[in-house]
């Protein structure tokens, strides 16, 4: 926990409601995003109980698995869930843009937008992922075969499970994970995996603490678990006796029917009150407005929808059970990449995250005390306008002499740090010489320097592009990570895990 994440979190227990820990929102929003609050069967790896799924607060449509460990029945729910999903995404697939690439000398196309789904929590995001993996390898013919639209739900929903690993994606959002992106609680990080709590802390209702909004919905009889996983008393008292009410029921078609009806009673009392829940959590997200930098990530999730969907419309292959020793580095460096940039762009986005990195040093902000737009160097081949500003500041600048810097609010200029001079006031006075972003010539654009009386933001964090790194082609993987892969067989039907 970072220093001023742990200061708002006594914040909130002294406040009794949560502090908020950004200025803007840090994630995009789908103007229709499909919302899945999933259950499974205790005791069984990833077995579907029920599901609720839906675009809009009113449309909640009921999914449930009245025997969980009935093979052809849990994919009949994937193929029932398949139904709601893919036209959802197919809807995403109506218009294109053209994208400018190579400078300028070639385009691409990507669709104008993308699907988003939005889960519970974290282990949502987990049974989608394993659900997928269940699926995508199944046959459509032959021993065992499924509908068609069940091998392909499960190569989209593997997508999105992939999407929800890249730092800074919104394909697939626990909202969780979202809210406490925003604001910090009370209690702990893993209470904060629950969501009613955790909405208990953020907007607790009139007349009652965070902590008291919290303890109040941590009782299963009023408000029950998020999913996928269930009460174990709701599990034993209820759930238990309608699924062998269901079973035992056996041809009798009235029986049969009450039995479901019952079953599908139980389970969207579970489900409702946190779909509920869902839509609030997102109305509290649309509250806040949007950091500058969220629309150039959705357009890497819109990169990425429609590469995966280019690649289905192919016939292209289900995504691999593993990756292989040069897929899985690229993955991994891919990731490490999208992290860092993540963390920066989060930083000069939101004044409140540029404040960590005050704290330690790796920023600062000052008033310009003297500006010299006007100056020249002409110590090299040839002369180049290098312009030299004073700021003081009271920030602790750890910087050493010579560092580069970037500003917020002036990304594409660069300033390196010329003189550090502490004062006998506790302030620190800092030169800096900056370069580009100026124009071409030896006079400076206009507002391109700053003036004299403004308040900047420098700091050693660079949201410049940084190229991707070199990897062997996958026949030419190295002894020490096994060497050539063998040809690959088809793969065999996977069973449902």
């Amino acid at each position: 926990m970072s220093t001023l994440r742990a200061l708002a979190a006594a914040q909130a227990v002294a406040t009794g409601v949560a502090q908020p820990v950004a200025t803007v929102r840090h994630l995009h929003l789908s103007r229709r995003p499909l919302v899945l609050v999933p259950l499974a069967m205790a005791g069984e790896a990833n077995a579907p109980l029920a599901a609720m799924v839906g675009s809009a607060p009113g449309e909640g449509r009921l999914l449930i698995v009245p025997q969980p460990r009935n093979r052809d029945q849990r994919f009949a729910f994937a193929a029932e869930l398949a139904t709601i999903v893919l036209p959802y995404v197919d809807a995403h697939r109506t218009a294109n843009e053209a994208v400018a690439v190579d400078r300028g000398r070639d385009v691409r196309y990507r669709y104008l937008d993308a699907p988003q789904l939005l889960v519970p929590n974290p282990a949502g995001v987990t049974f989608l992922r394993l659900l997928g993996r269940s699926t995508r390898f199944r046959r459509v013919d032959g021993e065992y075969p499924v509908p068609p639209q069940v091998p392909l739900l499960g190569r989209w929903l593997t997508f999105f499970a992939e999407r929800a690993e890249h730092p800074g994606s919104s394909a697939l959002m626990a909202m969780t994970q979202a809210l406490t992106l925003h604001w910090a609680t009370g209690q702990s990080a893993v209470e904060d995996l629950h969501l009613p709590a955790l909405l208990g802390w953020i907007a607790p209702p009139t007349g009652l603490s965070g902590a008291e909004a919290a303890a109040r919905a941590e009782d299963p009889s009023i408000c029950p678990p998020a999913g996928p996983a269930t009460d174990p008393g709701f599990d034993n008292r209820l759930l238990a006796p309608a699924i062998e009410a269901y079973a035992a029921a056996g041809t009798d078609e009235a029986t049969r029917v009450e039995a479901y009806a019952e079953l599908e009673r139980l389970l969207r009392d579970q489900l409702t009150p946190t779909w509920e829940l869902m839509w609030r959590g997102l109305g509290l997200l649309r509250a806040l407005p949007p950091g500058t930098r969220v629309a150039g990530r959705w357009d890497g999730d819109r990169d990425a929808f429609t590469a995966h969907a280019d690649h289905l419309d192919s016939d292209g292959a289900p995504q691999p059970r593993r990756d292989g020793a040069v897929a899985a580095a690229a993955r991994l460096h891919r990731l490490e990449r999208a992290a860092a940039t993540y963390a920066v762009q989060r930083a000069y986005d939101d004044p409140l995250v540029m404040a960590e990195y005050r704290l330690t040093g790796e920023a600062f902000v000052g008033e310009v005390l003297l500006a010299d737009p006007t100056r020249v160097d002409d110590s090299g081949r040839r002369p180049v306008l290098r312009p030299r500003i004073q700021l003081m500041t009271t920030d602790p600048v750890l910087v050493p002499v010579g560092a580069t810097l970037s500003s917020p609010s002036r990304p594409g200029q660069k300033a390196r740090l010329v003189f550090l001079t502490p004062t006998a006031d506790s302030k620190t006075e800092v030169v800096l010489e900056l370069s580009g972003g100026m124009g071409r010539g030896l006079t400076a654009n206009p507002g391109s320097v700053p003036e004299v009386g403004e308040r900047l933001c420098y700091t050693t964090l660079s949201d410049a592009y940084v190229p991707g790194a070199a990897f062997p082609a996958v026949e030419e993987t190295p002894w020490t990570h096994g060497g050539p892969p063998a040809t690959a067989a088809a793969a065999p039907d996977e069973e449902w895990a």
